[in-house]
């Protein structure tokens, strides 16, 4: 049975949806645990809640059951679904937001989650969360058999287009976010051993050790702990000094 459960929306703090999926939740088994891992996700902003799960889930101990509610098709005939793997359980809408953590782990189950036994009985479809993943999240703590919530599935949904654009020459990667610092994580997980990396005009073919060292008002790169290469400014916000925006080309060469 799990006791950690570990939580990721982008419900904000104000309006009481995260307490009250953390209601259900302990209604139904009080022993858990609940850590938060964000609830500051953007409003809606898929890849970004994919993102962060990628680059924290792996810290948790085995077993932890991971609910994440990014959720913009709520209502809709989207699929909810509970995925497996080998050292962890993943709740989630079915809309590409596991695609980056489930990229690295070994699937065992994909479940459709479909049966309204579980579900709280409520006259209103907008908040799956509270009503549907809260209380499935609360029984699997418990230890029931995930086949007794749906039918098996052989897929998930994916996000598309996040694999760096690999050509004869170069290869070009993309800003997927911006930290709080406005420093731009790309999709670069890794660069030749020799590189020139073209951004904005700029010219990078050094990687910084840490977040002061590099050159100002220009951008510099590290490996940052999302698992990605960042493009940063010293003690600055590269997404306001250069006026990035999320989505622009980051070129690799080999030199």
């Amino acid at each position: 049975m799990a006791q950690v459960v570990a939580l990721l929306t982008d419900f904000g703090t104000k309006d009481g949806f995260v307490g009250a999926v953390k209601g259900v939740m302990l209604s139904i088994n009080p022993n858990i645990t609940i850590v938060d891992i964000s609830h500051e996700i953007e409003p809606f902003d898929i890849l970004e809640a994919s993102l962060i799960l990628k680059s924290t889930y792996r810290y948790f101990p085995t077993g932890t059951v991971f609910l994440s509610v990014v959720d913009p098709g709520v209502g809709t005939d989207r699929k909810a679904i509970i995925v497996k793997t080998s050292k962890y359980i993943f709740v989630s809408p079915d809309n590409g937001l596991l695609t980056l953590p489930l990229k690295e782990e070994m699937i065992e189950s994909i479940i459709s989650i479909t049966n309204r036994d579980y579900f709280l009985k409520t006259d209103t479809n907008t908040f799956h969360g509270r009503d549907i993943f809260a209380p499935v999240v609360g029984y699997i703590s418990k230890g029931e058999p995930l086949h007794n919530f749906g039918k098996e599935l052989q897929h998930i949904v994916k996000i598309e287009n996040l694999e760096p654009k690999k050509e004869e020459d170069r290869i070009i990667g993309k800003v997927l976010k911006f930290d709080r610092f406005g420093n731009a994580v790309t999709n670069l997980e890794s660069l030749p051993s020799k590189f020139k990396v073209r951004f904005k005009g700029f010219e990078i073919d050094t990687l910084c050790n840490n977040f002061l060292e590099g050159k100002e008002e220009r951008p510099n790169l590290i490996k940052g702990s999302f698992g990605f290469y960042e493009l940063f400014i010293p003690r600055g916000s590269l997404r306001e000094t250069l006026k990035v925006q999320v989505g622009e080309q980051v070129e690799v060469y080999r030199t």
